[in-house]
C-alpha cells in the first residue's frame, strides 16, 4: 500500500463510495478498522471524524454505546456531483462559452470559468458549468487561427492537471495485472486496493476542467487513467462488495454488499468498458 492518504480526505472517499450508496450510515469501529489498512491510526480518524463534523461534512448520531456517521447534506451533494463524474462522466465539450461583462472584474469565478481580460470569461461548454451573469455566446475555436493548447495550458494550469493523471496511473498500473494473476485477491485486500484507486481518481478527476479535446496536448493522460480506473473499479468490485457485506456496520446490522445504486454504478462502468 502507498504512502497514507490525507484522514479526511479518504474518509469522504471512503463513504462516497462505500457508504452512502448503501444507506449513508456507518459505525465509528467499521470506519477505524477500515482507514487503519491505510495507515491511519484510531487517533487520526477521530481526530478527522471530528474536524469532519466541526465543518459540516459529516453528522453524528450515538445508539446505546455506539457512534455512526454520516454524510451531511451538503457533502452529499458534492460527492454526488463527483460520483457523477467518477460512473458516468458526460462527454467531452467541443466548444466554449464566453461570457461579456463589466462586472466580472469584482467577481470571483467558479471553476471551470476563467478570465480572458477584466471583462471576457471563458469555460469549456460543459451541461454542468454554471452561467455567469452576462451577456453568455457559445464559440468555436477554428482550426489554424491562434495556439488553442497555449491558451488553454496557460488559462488552466494544465500542468498540474497531467501530473495529477500521470501520478495516479503510477501507482495504480499494476492493479490489472494482479487481477490477470493467478491467485485471486482477497475480499479485504480488494476492497482496500478499490478505496486507493476511487481516492486518487477522484482527487485527478475533480482538478481537470475537462476542456474539449482539441485543447490539450497530444499525449494528454487522462484517457489512459479513465481507462485504467473503469478497468481496474470493475475487476475489484465483485471481492470488495463480499468484504463491505461482512464487515460494514450501520445501526441495522451489516450494510448491503450490493443493492440498486451499486449495480448501477457497475452497470454503467461495465458499458463504458464495452465500447
Amino acid at each position: 500500500m502507498a504512502e497514507a492518504p490525507r484522514a479526511p480526505a479518504f474518509i469522504v472517499t471512503l463513504y462516497g463510495d462505500v457508504v452512502e450508496p448503501r444507506g449513508g450510515m456507518l459505525w465509528m469501529g467499521s470506519l477505524i478498522e477500515c482507514c487503519a489498512v491505510h495507515g491511519l491510526n484510531e487517533s487520526l480518524v477521530r481526530t478527522a471524524v471530528s474536524r469532519l463534523v466541526g465543518a459540516g461534512r459529516l453528522e453524528g448520531v450515538r445508539i446505546g454505546r455506539k457512534s455512526y456517521y454520516r454524510l451531511s447534506d451538503a457533502a452529499r451533494d458534492e460527492f454526488r456531483e463527483a460520483a457523477r463524474l467518477l460512473f458516468s462522466p458526460p462527454a467531452a465539450p467541443e466548444d466554449w462559452l464566453l461570457c461579456l461583462s463589466e462586472t466580472l472584474r469584482e467577481t470571483e469565478l467558479p471553476a471551470p470559468w476563467a478570465r480572458l481580460s477584466p471583462n471576457v470569461a471563458m469555460a469549456p461548454n460543459n451541461d454542468d458549468v454554471a452561467p455567469l451573469d452576462g451577456v453568455l455566446m457559445r464559440a468555436k475555436h477554428l482550426e489554424g487561427h491562434g495556439d488553442l493548447h497555449a491558451l488553454a495550458h496557460e488559462t488552466w494550469g494544465l500542468d498540474e492537471v497531467a501530473l495529477a493523471y500521470e501520478r495516479f496511473l503510477e501507482r495504480h498500473s499494476g492493479l490489472l495485472d494482479r487481477l490477470d494473476g493467478d491467485a485471486p485477491l482477497s475480499p479485504s485486500v480488494a476492497l482496500a486496493l478499490r478505496l486507493r484507486l476511487v481516492h486518487d481518481y477522484r482527487h485527478a478527476a475533480l482538478s481537470d476542467p475537462r476542456l474539449p479535446r482539441a485543447a490539450c496536448p497530444q499525449d494528454w493522460p487522462a484517457e489512459r487513467a479513465r481507462q485504467l480506473f473503469v478497468s481496474a473499479y470493475v475487476g475489484l468490485s465483485a471481492p470488495a462488495e463480499t468484504f463491505v457485506g461482512t464487515q460494514f456496520l450501520s445501526p441495522d446490522g451489516a450494510l448491503a454488499a450490493r443493492n440498486e445504486e451499486t449495480e448501477r454504478r457497475l452497470f454503467q462502468l461495465k458499458r463504458e468498458a464495452a465500447t
